[in-house]
């Protein structure tokens, strides 16, 4: 398949131009040209000389990731942008990003699987950024207590080591989740105008002990990288229902 028709194709299952707007991520294809022949695909969650390393040792003709290069533009290839972006030419590996479409999915997006991950049903859009979404709440089948929500996440995700941290000032009974994952956490005051119970994301700020604390509500930092492999995973599983070969590459970070 041509890299330009598998991105036109993830472009419209993530609506990548719906977030044109309100991402600073350049989304879609960020290095390499169309017209070349893609046949193994390799996914990660950020962009870096590491996972860029190991997806050319693969053999793989496109990397796609969660978090890319270019954010806000380019202005010099210089520094880390040319430490990164070099071994994808040298290897002649393009990039693939999806970054807050990636988040906001409501099927295949890093919340939907946070969700899936806790069992929740009746499900919706939940995060504005602009006009669009980037997480996703919905209801527990059986209560959670505060926790058995963070034993949950903790037992399922990859924290690479790291404890999920609680900050435990929620309801008894713990039944509506919003999710927002990765840097999530300035979604807080949402999450408490909604009426949830808790709101879990990957990591956390000094504030939001406090304003958790003063609400009455659970927040879960269950990690930034933790949170954010459900995107590529799911669309590792796409890509390979596409019949193209795909590598998936772990590369945990512990925060």
């Amino acid at each position: 398949m041509h890299c330009g028709e598998l991105c036109q194709r993830l472009d419209e299952e993530l609506e990548t131009a719906a977030y044109a707007d309100v991402d600073a991520s350049a989304n879609g294809l960020q290095v390499g040209p169309a017209a070349t022949q893609v046949d193994h695909v390799a996914f990660a969650v950020d962009a870096a000389v590491e996972t860029i390393d190991r997806a050319a040792e693969a053999g793989a003709d496109l990397l796609v990731t969660h978090h890319g290069l270019i954010w806000d533009g380019i202005e010099r290839l210089t520094g880390k942008h040319y430490r990164r972006i070099a071994p994808l030419l040298d290897d002649d590996l393009a990039l693939y990003v999806s970054h807050l479409p990636l988040d906001g999915h409501q099927s295949l997006g890093n919340a939907a699987g946070v969700a899936d991950v806790l069992e929740l049903s009746n499900r919706a859009p939940f995060g504005t950024m602009g006009e669009q979404f980037i997480g996703q709440r919905g209801t527990a089948a059986d209560p959670f207590t505060a926790p058995e929500l963070r034993d949950t996440l903790a037992a399922e995700l990859d924290t690479g080591g790291r404890d999920v941290q609680l900050l435990d000032f929620g309801p008894a009974e713990i039944r509506d989740v919003a999710i927002v994952t990765g840097s999530g956490v300035d979604w807080l005051d949402e999450a408490i105008e909604d009426g949830v119970d808790a709101l879990v994301t990957g990591e956390g700020k000094q504030f939001a002990y406090h304003e958790a604390r003063e609400a009455g509500i659970h927040v879960v930092l269950a990690g930034h990288y933790a949170t954010e492999t459900f995107g590529v995973r799911a669309l590792q599983d796409l890509v390979a229902d596409w019949g193209l070969r795909t590598t998936y590459i772990d590369h945990p970070t512990g925060l």
